[in-house]
């Protein structure tokens, strides 16, 4: 997705980790990007399977926790910075929190896939705003005929998920507005790894108060390092070999596929069937948000992902 006047910062799928790109090397960049959305979903779906263990705040809380565990050994921040600088690390890391807070809650409401294809309005419509090109408003409209079918489609399709969906969404939207500050005011992977932390510290405090004791058995701490690794680490360090490799204007399209994607794990792997409608719909924001990706100018191009 693109933010016009802004410079590139680490996005939830854009962000650095030293040793990125050393086993990848010898893959094609489209197929680093395609498997970096399929960890992602594939991470998702492992983590509606904790829900019954430790909830959706609890989940999010081991998936956060062990995030940050690993991107702070990795870059090892210093803590010395301008107060600017905190005050848009601790902006990030709270809409970080809050985001996946929101999507989660969303996602043991909703299934997968409609999940992720709501919650991608939130970008959507960050790449649209401002636009003066006819071609967006044409992108915009099949966006909301995709949010029109996924409604009519629904059957009985929890409303309060849908809203914690757009939320996300929302939250997402913003999360990528603060990520392009704190990419002008910290350098490489050092300010993700605060951010991380500081999303974690909002995380975790409802993961304890809803699950307590639950989340220190062993079986569900190795899931959750599971989610972190498969839902942050993993396709962090694949995006970035991709980014060396193709333009961001063109990692921002490959990404688009990342509804349909969620909508085909959670087929796979969770059995969550949508109806035809919804699998249009699906299709409508897949295609409307590589359309207005692609539209955008290089130099503003900026690739997203997901919780």
């Amino acid at each position: 997705m693109s933010v016009d006047g802004t410079e590139p910062g680490p996005s939830p799928r854009s962000s650095l980790t030293p040793l990125a790109g050393r086993g990848f090397g010898a893959i094609p960049p489209t197929a680093l990007v395609l498997l970096g959305v399929v960890s992602v979903q594939v991470g998702s779906a492992l983590a509606k399977h904790l829900f019954d263990a430790v909830g959706s705040f609890g989940t999010v809380a081991l998936r956060l926790f062990f995030a940050a565990a690993v991107l702070m050994l990795l870059w090892r921040p210093s803590l010395r910075m301008p107060r600017r600088t905190w005050a848009v690390v601790l902006g990030y890391g709270v809409t970080l929190g809050l985001m996946n807070l929101c999507f989660y809650l969303a996602l043991a409401r909703v299934p997968l896939g409609i999940a992720v294809t709501t919650e991608f309005l939130g970008p959507l419509a960050v790449a649209l705003a401002g636009s003066r090109r006819w071609l967006d408003a044409l992108w915009a409209l099949l966006a909301a005929g995709g949010v029109v079918l996924l409604m009519e489609g629904g059957g009985d399709l929890d409303p309060v998920g849908l809203l914690f969906a757009l939320a996300a969404g929302t939250c997402w939207g913003l999360y990528i507005l603060v990520g392009a500050a704190l990419g002008r005011h910290t350098t490489e992977g050092h300010g993700l790894a605060l951010g991380m932390a500081v999303a974690a510290l909002v995380a975790v405090p409802f993961g304890v108060a809803d699950s307590g004791t639950a989340l220190a058995r062993p079986w569900i701490l190795v899931a959750g390092l599971g989610v972190a690794l498969l839902s942050s680490v993993i396709p962090y360090s694949l995006d970035l070999e991709a980014l060396r490799k193709v333009p961001p204007h063109v990692f921002g399209v490959l990404m688009s596929l990342e509804p349909a994607m969620a909508a085909l794990i959670g087929l796979v792997v969770l059995q969550e069937s949508l109806h035809w409608t919804q699998w249009i719909a699906v299709l409508c924001v897949v295609a409307a948000s590589a359309g207005a990706t692609r539209g955008t100018r290089p130099a503003d191009a900026r690739p997203d992902d997901d919780t």
